[in-house]
């Protein structure tokens, strides 16, 4: 699946701070590749890309994707040959509280890559988007790329408007800067400590002895690993730079039954976790928020030869069982790396 030649190429990654960000990073170090990053800040303490100083191993550049001018300088300095967009807000409760800058984030964010790589001819351009672009009507099967965009939430809504403005720079601009949209499921893995998200939010109760409040059990998710993830935006990259008809939308998610509730996920959590994990169910009234989301992701895996390595359950127990060596001491780069080595493997 994966077979390009990373060696020496020049790419831009946005948000590579974040959880995402950070292991791809990391994956196209690994493989060769020149890698730029580019985010405003580290957004949480502890994260991935602390604990694998990153920051020693890629170009680690400062700034706002909401300013078009730092957008252009990072683009025009590194010259690169594939940009992957990654730079969001990507909280759902935080775009009840702070709309306009989700909105400027990854709608205006968006917008800024876009155009800093049309106006210097990068090849292509790799955005990630979401599952929850979708108009969602409950629908008890998975979402396909054609179906209507929409959005309940700010979040959902600003990633939506993010897709048709892809688009229509795919539509305006012919000739110039290919662009690949990537709609993925709700992404679990080791390395994350974000706020406000269900294995975060499980993974502190564990190492700290207090315990996990699960707001909606029975909310079902797409859920699947990083690192499946993350092979998407590179098989995607991949066809972008071999000239291969896959400039369009994609939904990267894990087989129909890897589609699992809320309470099902911390139920594996606890089975892997084992003694001293607490969780307890209190809904607290909070912003509306999807109870059914799926996605058929059948088009990337026949179309664009994507296919997941990993069951929910095998991600859950790898992540437990990092994050378990991580917090005794252990070395998060060295862990970290093992992961992308047994993912790679299967990949190729």
């Amino acid at each position: 699946m994966l077979h390009l030649d990373w060696s020496g190429r020049r790419v831009l990654v946005t948000g590579h701070t974040g959880f995402k960000g950070s292991w791809l990073a990391l994956w196209l170090h690994q493989l060769g590749a020149r890698v730029t990053g580019l985010s405003d800040e580290v957004p949480s303490v502890p994260s991935h890309f602390d604990a694998v100083d990153l920051g020693d191993l890629v170009t680690d550049r400062r700034g706002d994707v909401r300013d078009p001018a730092v957008v252009d300088a990072a683009v025009a300095e590194s010259r690169p040959d594939v940009v992957l967009h990654l730079a969001a807000q990507s909280l759902v409760r935080r775009s009840y509280a702070q709309p306009a800058e989700t909105f400027a984030t990854n709608v205006g964010g968006t917008v800024n890559v876009l155009d800093a790589a049309r106006r210097h001819e990068v090849p292509a351009v790799v955005v990630a988007t979401t599952d929850k672009c979708y108009e969602n009507r409950e629908w008890p099967w998975g979402y396909r790329e054609g179906d209507p965009l929409g959005g309940h939430d700010p979040y959902s809504a600003s990633k939506a408007a993010a897709e048709v403005v892809i688009g229509s720079y795919r539509a305006s601009f012919p000739g110039t800067a290919r662009i690949a949209s990537i709609r993925a499921g709700n992404v679990i893995g080791p390395g994350d400590w974000s706020e406000d998200r269900l294995i975060p939010d499980a993974v502190r109760a564990a190492t700290s002895g207090g315990e996990l409040v699960v707001r909606n059990p029975g909310s079902t998710r797409p859920w699947q690993d990083v690192l499946d993830c993350l092979s998407g935006y590179l098989v995607a990259a991949e066809g972008l730079l071999s000239d291969r008809p896959v400039d369009r939308a994609w939904n990267i998610g894990p087989a129909p039954w890897e589609a699992l509730s809320v309470g099902d996920v911390v139920g594996r959590f606890a089975a892997a976790w084992g003694e001293g994990f607490r969780w307890r169910i209190q809904p607290d009234g909070g912003p509306h928020e999807a109870r059914l989301l799926a996605l058929d992701a059948t088009l990337a895996r026949t179309e664009l030869g994507w296919r997941p390595v990993r069951t929910v359950e095998e991600t859950v127990q790898r992540l437990v069982d990092w994050h378990r060596l991580v917090h005794d001491g252990g070395d998060a780069r060295a862990a970290s790396l093992a992961e992308l080595a047994q993912v790679d493997a299967a990949l190729r």
